[in-house]
């Protein structure tokens, strides 16, 4: 008969859940984002988007406190890591566990309360614009002063914010290869 002790350990549920969130990020970012894009047309893409931002970034921000509520703690050495938030801020983990799950919440946090509302808000804005310029804000130029500084700051907010998932993203693999030499 199996152990089944293993399902009452913090271990399964850990690497479930680091699975869960490298799985989304590298789906979305590298795969989903990119045909989406492809295949459909702008105006679809950014409904889509607008859909989905706020799943992705709230997995990106709930998937490391996850992370820190399961970690498992360590019982090699003579005094051994605590499990679950005490281990991560316990001082052998600072960096290993605790930086990279940390910028991975920062990053995601700022991305899902700022930079998404700001996008929104810069998006409704250009919608505005169109209608009274006669003209989609992703035609080719000239564009009118108003479309031109809206376009600068979208580009602005958006690059910010596609910045902050590759850092989730380069974070949460730092994480996964600290993780993996805890493996046996």
């Amino acid at each position: 008969m199996a152990d089944r002790s293993i399902f009452f350990s913090l271990a399964p549920y850990h690497i479930l859940s680091y699975g869960t969130l490298l799985g989304t990020q590298v789906f979305h970012t590298f795969i989903n984002s990119v045909t989406s894009f492809r295949v459909l047309g702008r105006p679809q893409f950014a409904i889509l988007q607008r859909e989905l931002f706020p799943v992705y970034f709230g997995i990106q921000t709930a998937g490391p406190v996850v992370l820190a509520l399961t970690y498992p703690g360590s019982k090699s050495s003579l005094f051994g890591i605590p499990s679950s938030f005490a281990g991560v801020f316990h001082e052998s983990s600072r960096w290993s566990v605790l930086v990279p799950l940390g910028t991975v919440f920062a990053a995601g946090l700022l991305n899902l309360a700022y930079l998404l509302p700001e996008t929104n808000k810069i998006t409704a804005l250009r919608r505005q614009q169109e209608k009274k310029d006669g003209k989609a804000s992703y035609d080719p130029p000239p564009h009118s002063k108003e479309m031109t500084a809206l376009n600068k700051q979208f580009g602005k907010i958006h690059g910010i914010s596609s910045l902050a998932n590759l850092i989730t993203l380069l974070a949460t693999v730092v994480y996964g290869i600290h993780l993996s030499t805890r493996l046996e």
